[in-house]
């Protein structure tokens, strides 16, 4: 049975009281920082002001990713890897302070939702994509080919993933498909190894974590979304048949495929 840790409280904090080299895989959706006075966006049809919580609004955003990613370094363990999701406005930052730390990178992975959120702006872009780091602190690190290789129908994976946007479960602002954790989870750790996410939100991280038997370290500061991750983690049940799940996963894949080749 896997062990479920979930700490309340600033990430920067609780990360310097865990053990050093305690987790297998990290995964980190950090605050964007878009929320405040200069941010909009669209609610209902109308333009409003963008506010998620005090805690995506942070003064110096490279000095804050330099010290959460610092303490996620020495929590990793040597053969672990680090997958740190972020948009354009936070994954410049990110990178640079990988480099700063002697991380090996290894992907850049683009997450294309192809059902994404149409603007209501008619000056740019539809922003479609999440961007998601993969590093290790060598060249020595955990990743599953053949699962890999599973997962992307029978073929090598690229960088590029297609996953579309769902329907939040949650009232969280960013909360990320299970599908798209399930994805990282399976390639990146093995059964019983322990999963660390900095920034818990409503614990997708946490709900695949324990679906797939691996121990699972949860940070959270709002009070809230802690008492939400907390539920749906223990309302979780540990699948016993990966053979059966993961060929419902290629069906749902190839039904995927089906679906975008008939619509062209």
């Amino acid at each position: 049975m896997s062990e479920i840790r979930l700490l309340k409280g600033d990430a920067l904090k609780i990360l310097t009281q865990l053990e050093p080299q305690s987790a297998n895989l990290i995964f980190a959706d950090p605050p964007y920082n878009l929320s405040g006075e200069n941010y909009l966006t669209c609610k209902s049809g109308k333009v409003a002001k963008c506010d998620k919580g005090s805690w995506d609004q942070i003064d110096d955003i490279n000095e804050f990713n330099k010290k959460w990613i610092e303490e996620c370094v020495r929590v990793l363990k040597d053969d672990g890897t680090i997958w740190i999701s972020g948009t354009l406005h936070n994954h410049p930052s990110v990178g640079m302070v990988l480099k700063q730390l002697n991380l090996w990178i290894l992907n850049d992975i683009i997450w294309f939702k192809p059902n994404a959120t149409p603007l209501m702006q008619k000056n740019r872009f539809v922003p479609s994509t999440e961007l998601i780091w993969l590093a290790a602190k060598s060249k020595k690190y955990y990743f599953n080919y053949e699962m890999a290789k599973r997962l992307g129908n029978g073929k090598q994976m690229r960088n590029l993933w297609e996953i579309p946007a769902e329907r939040h479960k949650t009232t969280h602002p960013t909360e990320k498909p299970e599908r798209l954790l399930e994805r990282i989870i399976l390639i990146g750790s093995k059964d019983g190894d322990t999963i660390l996410d900095p920034f818990m939100g409503s614990g997708t991280t946490g709900v695949v974590a324990k679906r797939f038997n691996r121990n699972f370290i949860g940070i959270e500061i709002d009070e809230n979304y802690f008492k939400i991750a907390k539920k749906r983690i223990e309302d979780t049940q540990v699948e016993n048949d990966l053979v059966k799940f993961l060929d419902k996963i290629a069906n749902d894949n190839m039904l995927q495929l089906d679906f975008y080749s008939k619509k062209e």
